[in-house]
């Protein structure tokens, strides 16, 4: 089967997703060249015969920096640029097998669900206009009864045809989305399967298609809102149009070829080498647990085996208290890129707040003119509070451009109370307004303490 959503895809360049990448994460320009690299080879691979296909492995990526530079933040923002399966997972929720808690393979059945969504959107996507005409049309059947044995009486039915028409626009125009609806739905009620669930592991999936099949699905009628029922309906349509079967074949192996999973906070993991009982054992047999993983092996789910060799792996930690040689020897050689992250300066922290997208001067500004609050930031506005966050990330915990949301916060906490109920007209955020409403909480050790 050829993987369409990688080999017949155009795929960015180096260069664009680096440049995509620019547009919400400030610097950093090495973590952003090492991720576009892997990015673009994991479509560079796809187009190679296969027998050179199957013996191209992905260079897994190590990102090590202080907490706040945009580690995770690359790796999200690389999610949304590739469109293939990816998952961030934090390496401080596994605990080793045995332990009571999630296994490390747990992350390969969550990466296969993400997969499993993305293509149904796909295939769904194929089917949208017809899947939307359906459930416009069973809506109009729950709101408006079809008329039977009017075939004698044009006037009446011609009324009705008129009727359901201005009912229909009304659907369209959301007037009736509040409106109450009865709908039914099928559901399986398999009761036993919790047993085998409840703990986090995954049941033999033969098993519990056999509990189906003892259980069968049971119409049920509910009511909620017509917004509700739309999407109700939406994944009954979709269901009788989808091949499931297909779906899962095709989400598995894009997995296999196409996957990406982020392994956040690495570093506490990695305990003091030379130091053997404590919790030193419980995170080396976390590493044991993901080296076979990391490696290529095949890891079982409720669909299948899937094939963990060309998954693409992304590690990142602040390595405060550690360092990467501290973790096991076999797993630092599966992560042979290595990237180090820059602290964040006073000039970069004026760059987030101007020009990134979705910057926290842009959502402020947004959300205030909600309450029809208009609010500007001057230049020297933005300058000072990048001063004031690199002067608090070095008398304090340096947590990076984190700073700048607890700064934004207090900066603007009387405003977003006061609106809409006061009026405050357009306001003007400049250097002055900022040092009268942060200057004195910063310099009070006790107060920025607890609140910056």
């Amino acid at each position: 089967m050829k993987i369409k959503q990688i080999e017949s895809k155009p795929m960015w360049t180096c260069p664009e997703i680096v440049e995509l990448l620019d547009r919400y994460i400030i610097g950093q320009g090495d973590a952003k060249k090492a991720v576009a690299i892997a990015l673009r080879n994991r479509w560079r691979r796809m187009q190679l015969p296969d027998d050179m296909r199957r013996e191209v492995v992905p260079n897994n990526i190590i990102l090590i920096g202080p907490t706040g530079v945009g580690k995770t933040e690359i790796a999200r923002r690389l999610s949304q640029i590739a469109d293939l399966p990816f998952l961030k997972v934090e390496a401080t929720k596994f605990t080793e097998k045995g332990y009571v808690g999630r296994d490390v393979d747990s992350m390969v059945r969550d990466l296969v669900e993400n997969a499993i969504a993305l293509v149904r959107r796909g295939s769904e996507a194929r089917f949208a206009q017809e899947i939307d005409q359906a459930v416009e049309d069973n809506l109009l059947d729950i709101l408006f009864p079809s008329l039977e044995g009017m075939d004698n009486e044009p006037d009446r039915t011609a009324r009705w045809e008129r009727s359901r028409e201005k009912i229909r626009k009304q659907l369209n125009e959301g007037v009736l989305d509040d409106k109450e609806v009865a709908v039914t739905s099928e559901q399986s009620k398999v009761p036993i399967a919790n047993i085998f669930t409840s703990a986090g592991e995954e049941f033999d999936a033969s098993f519990g298609e056999s509990l189906k099949n003892l259980f069968p699905k049971q119409k049920t009628e509910k009511k909620v809102s017509v917004a509700k029922a739309r999407i109700l309906l939406r994944e009954q349509e979709a269901d009788k149009r989808l091949d499931m079967d297909q779906i899962v074949a095709e989400a598995i192996e894009l997995v296999e070829n196409g996957g990406i999973i982020f392994l956040d906070e690495i570093d506490k993991i990695a305990g003091s080498r030379g130091h053997g009982g404590g919790p030193d054992v419980s995170r080396e047999g976390v590493q044991r647990d993901l080296l076979p993983i990391v490696e290529g092996s095949a890891v079982s789910t409720k669909y299948g085996p899937v094939k963990t060799d060309h998954v693409l792996f992304l590690a990142a930690g602040a390595f405060h208290m550690s360092k990467p040689s501290d973790l096991i020897p076999e797993l630092q050689g599966r992560f042979p890129i290595r990237v180090e992250l820059n602290s964040l300066t006073e000039e970069d922290f004026v760059k987030i707040l101007r020009d990134t997208e979705g910057s926290l001067i842009r959502q402020y500004t947004a959300m205030l003119a909600v309450d029809n609050c208009t609010v500007d930031f001057t230049p020297d506005a933005l300058e000072e509070l990048a001063r004031l966050a690199a002067e608090l990330n070095k008398r304090m915990e340096n947590i990076g451009a984190r700073r700048l949301q607890t700064i934004m916060a207090q900066l603007l906490d009387d405003m977003l109370y006061d609106v809409p109920a006061k009026q405050l007209g357009p306001v003007t955020v400049d250097r002055a307004f900022v040092s009268e409403r942060l200057t004195d909480i910063i310099h009070d050790e006790d107060l920025s303490r607890y609140i910056l």
